[in-house]
């Protein structure tokens, strides 16, 4: 399962861009990655743990602008189509799950 969060901020003024920061940085801390700016991914064991994530990141939304935030599966997120120019790029896999013996 992946998180995918979008988020629109605005960046107007000093405590903006201050705000802007701090969520992003709440973002990386939490183990997101950039996808594209103002995208941002991460991989979940479980739709449980996806649901763990979605909760910090609403305690931690700023207090203007848009957060969008969408759940979806490994089928769907290996679906995604990613092009750099007309030159299609592989979509990413989701990382190996650790195993224990």
């Amino acid at each position: 399962m992946w998180v995918i969060v979008m988020f629109d901020l605005p960046t107007d003024s000093a405590e903006a861009r201050k705000q802007y920061t701090i969520f992003r940085e709440h973002l990386l801390k939490d183990g997101f990655t950039m996808m594209q700016y103002s995208v941002y991914k991460r991989h979940c064991a479980s739709e449980e743990n996806a649901d763990a994530h979605v909760q910090r990141i609403k305690a931690d939304l700023p207090p203007d602008g848009e957060v969008r935030i969408i759940k979806i599966t490994d089928k769907q997120f290996g679906r995604m189509q990613v092009f750099y120019g007309n030159f299609r790029k592989e979509t990413e896999l989701p990382p190996e799950q650790l195993s224990l013996f």
